[in-house]
């Protein structure tokens, strides 16, 4: 393994400039001049703080799509490190300082040391506005995965413990949805109720039926989560409110079942709608997609995860946390195939167990250079294997 050094300089350099998504100008071109001196003549994603390198013969075969998500969080850092945040109430709480001295350690180490593999072509994006604000789709839309056949990503996760990676086939990480719910009724008096059209036991109704989508039509073998976060309705004892508002969220695995999810919950709503005389209005707001893993990609990262020493190589971990990188991976609406896996990053010993987007989120720093050695492994093998 090469010197790491300079990797924990730059995850550093990074942590201390953290920037919402489409707003990371300082880490763009931190960024864009390392990677024009060391890897070659960026192209810039139009509009926006986002851009990518292309590595290797521009004739070879087949490309692969490298990615590291730029954004940080709105959060106040609580981590005292000497590296802390630099920018009062915002901090890289979700790791991906860390994707990005991966990606480019390893891009710089494999053009300094043994070259791109022939017959492969790489391409390394920087991906802006991971986090809830589009990114990964405004590079669908710029035409960032026209020539690639294949795309590995990878994020740090501190549910797991360092040497430890999840290579999951399919489904990895979940679809959000965030849904909200008005019914309206008509008010009245609560000790007259047969003049009024009460939303409040409508909405009570509602929530326990929708309990039914995941326990009684979704398949057992098919993970659904469907829970119902806020309620708001009525204000006085003795008044019964025009309307009561519900907002939650859904979480699948596939987009087949995220769509029978909807379908099942605005069925429910307007049987309920009937039976009680409410108006119920459903909006149905996709944050993003599941990500699902190519089944024979996520073999080839296992094989190379062993390769780099991954003390324990995971093939059924999921999590119900989302993850934009499913959009880079939908086949059906213009993604590739290939795969996303969760490094862990967790060491209590080292103060490093506070789960993501915590004020005092802190990595193991030992599972950098392990990153950025599965995303080489993970290029010599695709090198190597001509199948998908």
């Amino acid at each position: 393994m090469s010197d790491t050094s300079g990797l924990l300089e730059l995850r550093r350099a990074l942590h201390r400039i953290p920037e919402l998504g489409f707003a990371e100008h300082k880490t763009s071109e931190l960024l864009w001049g390392r990677t024009s001196e060391s890897l070659g003549v960026p192209t810039r994603i139009a509009d926006t703080t986002g851009f990518y390198v292309d590595l290797g013969d521009p004739e070879a075969e087949r490309t692969l799509l490298l990615r590291a998500d730029m954004d940080g969080l709105p959060v106040t850092e609580e981590t005292g490190l000497a590296f802390a945040s630099e920018h009062q109430g915002f901090m890289h709480a979700c790791g991906h300082d860390a994707h990005m001295a991966a990606l480019t350690h390893a891009a710089e180490s494999m053009v300094r040391d043994a070259g791109i593999p022939e017959g492969v072509r790489l391409r390394v994006l920087y991906q802006p506005a991971e986090e809830g604000g589009g990114g990964a789709l405004r590079c669908l839309k710029e035409g960032v995965l026209d020539g690639v056949d294949h795309a590995f990503g990878l994020h740090v996760w501190n549910e797991l413990p360092v040497g430890t990676v999840a290579v999951t086939g399919g489904g990895i990480m979940a679809g959000v949805i965030d849904f909200k719910i008005r019914i309206t009724g008509q008010g009245g008096h609560g000790g007259l109720p047969h003049r009024a059209v009460d939303p409040v036991v409508a909405s009570a109704q509602l929530v326990l039926a929708l309990q039914t989508v995941a326990s009684r039509r979704s398949s057992p073998f098919e993970p659904v989560v469907l829970t119902v976060g806020a309620i708001h309705g009525g204000e006085a004892f003795n008044v019964i409110p025009d309307y009561v508002d519900l907002a939650g969220t859904v979480r699948t695995f596939s987009l087949e079942t995220d769509t029978a999810v909807e379908r099942d919950v605005r069925a429910i709503a307007e049987g309920i709608s009937a039976a009680t005389g409410t108006s119920i209005e459903v909006e149905w707001i996709r944050e993003c997609i599941p990500t699902v893993n190519a089944s024979e990609f996520s073999a080839l990262v296992a094989e190379a995860a062993t390769e780099v020493g991954f003390d324990t190589v995971l093939t059924d971990y999921r999590t119900t946390a989302g993850e934009d990188f499913g959009y880079i991976l939908n086949t059906r609406d213009g993604g590739v195939p290939g795969a996303y896996v969760l490094v862990g990053s967790r060491n209590p010993t080292k103060g490093c167990d506070e789960p993501h987007h915590s004020p005092r989120f802190k990595i193991d720093e030992d599972v950098l250079p392990l990153a950025a050695a599965l995303h080489q492994a993970v290029v010599r093998r695709y090198a190597d294997d001509k199948g998908e």
